[in-house]
């Protein structure tokens, strides 16, 4: 008999990377849920503003990110003015 394999519990992460980085600064931030690479300052400001009230959200709907479906993570995002227009 096989042994059985353990079940992978899924994981999500939000993971934003900025690309208008000039000055050379490596910015990295992580949170829960999310990782925040690059950028200027002023972006990577920006992209951690948008990871912390996503989670905000997230906590409110009393959700983890691996459990919101991919409709429920667009009405937060869009909620939150995270897609682009």
């Amino acid at each position: 008999m096989k042994p059985r394999k353990k079940a992978r519990s899924k994981k999500a992460l939000l993971l934003g990377l900025g690309l208008d980085n000039k000055d050379h600064h490596k910015r990295v931030t992580q949170g829960e849920n999310f990782l925040l690479l690059g950028g200027s300052e002023e972006t990577h400001d920006h992209m951690t503003e948008k990871a912390i009230k996503f989670n905000e959200k997230l906590k409110q709907r009393g959700k983890k990110l691996e459990e919101v479906s991919k409709d429920e993570f667009l009405d937060i995002a869009h909620d939150i003015d995270m897609l682009p227009e």
